[in-house]
């Protein structure tokens, strides 16, 4: 018994009590003066077969896989190519952040921005209710 862990003896008792609670026979010559004091209880006739070592439950562990691969090193090489590539999109990107600033600025002239002195006239105009 020592060679489960409490969660697997935990488990066993549980099943094996869950298969006596439905009518599953008793592995064990249990004397019904035993049984009457154990007051029926599936879990503790279960935890007697299992300290008995008569139920023929076995456990699966499962282990991690041994994988025996040779590492590659990997070779980082910083061309200068790609250095000028990324300053070249960066360039790009700055060009479309300010074209879409531009933009919005546009539309913010057509809508009208609200002005601190619009909002205090709106203030003004709203009834108490």
């Amino acid at each position: 018994m020592s060679e489960f862990t409490k969660y697997e003896i935990a488990r066993i008792l549980g099943a094996r009590a869950l298969q006596l609670s439905m009518n599953a026979p008793i592995l064990l010559k249990i004397d019904k003066k035993e049984i009457e004091e154990m007051n029926y209880d599936s879990i503790k006739i279960a935890e007697k077969e299992l300290n008995e070592d008569v139920l023929p439950i076995s456990v699966k562990r499962p282990m991690p896989e041994r994988k025996q691969k040779p590492l590659k090193k990997q070779k980082r090489e910083e061309k200068p190519q790609e250095e000028k590539e990324k300053k070249i999109d960066d360039k790009e990107i700055e060009e479309k952040e300010e074209e879409e600033e531009q933009e919005i600025k546009a539309e913010g002239e057509i809508m009208e921005l609200a002005t601190p002195e619009d909002e205090k006239e709106e203030v003004e105009k709203k009834p108490e209710v």
